[in-house]
């Protein structure tokens, strides 16, 4: 059955009366890992193929525009191979803007995909410049929103773009908006889980979060703020420097809960092949000043675990360590706990995601 009118306000696909050889931007969630030059994890890419399939199949001509990694150098090449390899008519544009993208676009045939180049190699993007926007939208007569994890960012392909052309959501994005409005209406008891590194774009969350939740976890590079506010030393962990009052203010209530063990290694070490062997497990009160805090300890784990055995709703939203770097033992136990629990989950971001698909437990 069609998702129209999810949220109010909110216009999806369906709704586009018009689709037959009209060209129509996506804004997809394109952002994979890549290693050794090839898409090590498809999961995001099968995930939007929903509102691909729906688009091809009516005959417009879909023109994707994404971002990958964070350098804003990355190349989207081997993701638009990887596309090609899940739904037929893939083809990729070395630009993002300009003459030779316009007549990219003016080539695609009826239920073809062009993927544009990475968004982010153009500053105009994360700049959110209106003429940067402006050249965007001179791509299509239609614009869709389907990348739910840069919905909160002021980039030109998020706000400025859809200023210009009639707008829609995707289903992908759709479906998330319905699962977060039964997320905060959960059965309870309720578990969150919340990672990240900025306490600036989680305080909003946080908040909203304890009004519902029974236990809402903080963990990642976000845990080490409530640390240090807390009276720890964190030693050279990773803070945002955000205001301790602020921080204090969420520490008095009694639903939240830290990590009450942590692995640390130092600075040298963590970049090493054996990082993981020479780190150490340690109260937050014992870290030592040239050490940082890169995951939570198996005690932590321990109780994560059994909250979500008990929990009937569970939301989760990044890793609990430096996942990047193969600190993913704490993530990796949450992920198993989850899997063997009978929670309805929702469960958000791109490590995340590869943790749980990884072990086998996405469903």
């Amino acid at each position: 059955m069609p998702i129209t009118n999810t949220s109010k306000g909110m216009r999806t696909v369906h709704d586009i009366p018009v689709l037959r050889d009209i060209p129509v931007l996506v804004r997809a969630a394109l952002n994979v890992p890549i290693e050794h030059g090839g898409v090590a994890n498809d999961y995001r890419l099968r995930r939007a193929l929903p509102t691909l399939q729906y688009l091809s199949e009516r005959g417009a001509r879909i023109v994707l525009v994404s971002h990958i990694g964070d350098k804003g150098t990355e190349t989207l090449k081997p993701v638009a191979d990887a596309l090609s390899r899940l739904i037929p008519n893939v083809s990729f544009c070395e630009t993002t803007i300009g003459e030779a993208a316009r007549q990219a676009v003016r080539a695609l045939h009826p239920g073809h995909i062009l993927v544009l180049e990475n968004v982010r190699r153009d500053r105009g993007e994360t700049e959110n410049d209106p003429l940067f926007a402006k050249e965007l939208a001179l791509l299509a007569d239609v614009f869709v929103q389907d990348s739910f994890d840069t919905c909160h960012r002021m980039h030109a392909s998020v706000v400025g773009v859809p200023k210009l052309l009639p707008s829609y959501a995707g289903i992908l994005l759709a479906e998330e908006v319905q699962e977060l409005a039964k997320a905060m209406r959960p059965g309870h008891p309720a578990l969150a889980v919340i990672g990240g590194a900025k306490f600036s774009t989680k305080e909003p969350v946080l908040k909203s979060l304890l009004k519902v939740y029974d236990h809402v976890f903080v963990g990642g590079a976000l845990a080490n703020d409530f640390l240090k506010a807390s009276g720890h030393d964190v030693g050279v962990s990773l803070v945002s420097g955000a205001p301790a009052d602020d921080i204090r203010t969420l520490l008095e209530n009694e639903k939240l809960v830290v990590p009450t063990d942590v692995v640390v290694t130092t600075p040298e070490e963590s970049g090493t092949p054996d990082a993981r062997t020479r780190a150490r497990v340690t109260e937050p009160r014992a870290v030592g000043k040239n050490e940082s805090i890169l995951d939570v300890g198996p005690t932590t784990s321990a109780l994560l675990a059994e909250l979500a055995r008990t929990s009937k709703t569970i939301l989760w939203n990044g890793p609990l360590g430096n996942y990047e770097h193969g600190f993913t033992d704490a993530t990796d136990a949450l992920a198993r706990a989850i899997g063997a629990s009978n929670a309805h989950s929702v469960i958000g971001g791109g490590d995340t995601i590869a943790a749980i698909e990884k072990l086998g437990t996405l469903s």
